[in-house]
């Protein structure tokens, strides 16, 4: 089966990541241990699972013009990826991820998201024409439209925010149920959606389709000892955005999408361990 073209449209973030044995409380001092930075985000750590699966993506983004940004754009392209950034005038974004015992992450953001958008970002939008499926998570409408008109499949996440519920029509909308801020966002977008998927970490997830289909799967084993959740949803929207663009039916695609989670959180960081071969999730019926 050929492997389909595959591109996101989204934001990248310079994290610092740490150890910690736990969060700290207000007004409490923690030391941090093993710190190693990556660029991330969300539109970033999907690019990169998504390029693993399909041999190379596009990521079309936004950067500060400074050394953060050119940063990004060199380790991104290490890791397969081809950057079509739109350089602004303006710090790039950066964050602060502490890892717990547990593996759990909290993330502090420092500074606005850079989002593609306007006429900074009318000089990429070329770059999405004849995709199979584009996952988008940051930019404007119009930022949205372009995607729509680029993509056979389009998979958005409620953090595009903004740009959502104005009729753009979406094929897949992929959420978290417990994050309440995730919930809220997706409101005005689900019925726009012909697919909407919410995961629940653990306990799997459940999905709907706008003909009234309905199920749920449940999670995956982690193929290793749970290491670190960051990316790990992440990583699941860019499984179902490669299924689905590769033309999965609705459950072999959230199949594979689980199977991306749950190797993300084997790996230090998001990229350490992710999802390279598709496997038998391809082209094969799946139990859910």
């Amino acid at each position: 089966m050929r492997r389909p073209r595959v591109a996101v449209v989204g934001h990248v973030e310079w994290v610092l990541f740490a150890r910690v044995s736990r969060v700290p409380r207000a007004g409490e001092v923690v030391h941090a241990h093993d710190p190693f930075e990556e660029p991330a985000g969300g539109g970033a750590v999907a690019a990169v699972q998504l390029a693993r699966l399909a041999g190379g993506s596009v990521l079309v983004t936004a950067l500060g013009d400074d050394e953060h940004g050119v940063r990004s754009v060199a380790r991104l392209r290490k890791l397969g990826v081809d950057v079509r950034a739109c350089l602004l005038d303006l710090p790039s974004r950066r964050a602060v991820t502490l890892l717990d015992e547990l593996g759990e992450r909290t993330i502090t953001t420092f500074g606005p998201r850079l989002d593609p958008r306007g006429e900074e970002a009318q000089g990429h939008w070329s770059a999405l024409e004849g995709m199979d499926s584009v996952y988008f998570t940051a930019g404007d409408e119009a930022a949205l439209r372009a995607a729509r008109t680029g993509a056979r499949v389009l998979v958005a996440s409620p953090r595009a925010g903004a740009a959502l519920g104005h009729g753009v029509a979406l094929d897949a909308l992929v959420l978290s149920g417990d994050d309440e801020l995730e919930l809220h966002q997706a409101a005005g977008a689900q019925s726009e959606a012909e697919l909407v998927v919410w995961t629940e970490g653990e306990r799997g997830g459940s999905y709907r389709t706008s003909s009234g289909e309905s199920g749920r799967w449940a999670a995956v084993t982690p193929p290793g000892e749970p290491v670190d959740a960051y990316g790990c949803g992440d990583s699941f929207a860019a499984g179902l955005t490669y299924g689905l663009g590769a033309g999965l039916p609705v459950a072999d695609a959230i199949a594979l999408a689980a199977r991306c989670g749950a190797v993300c959180l084997t790996g230090r960081g998001p990229y350490e361990r992710q999802l390279s071969d598709p496997g038998r999730a391809v082209g094969e019926r799946s139990s859910l």
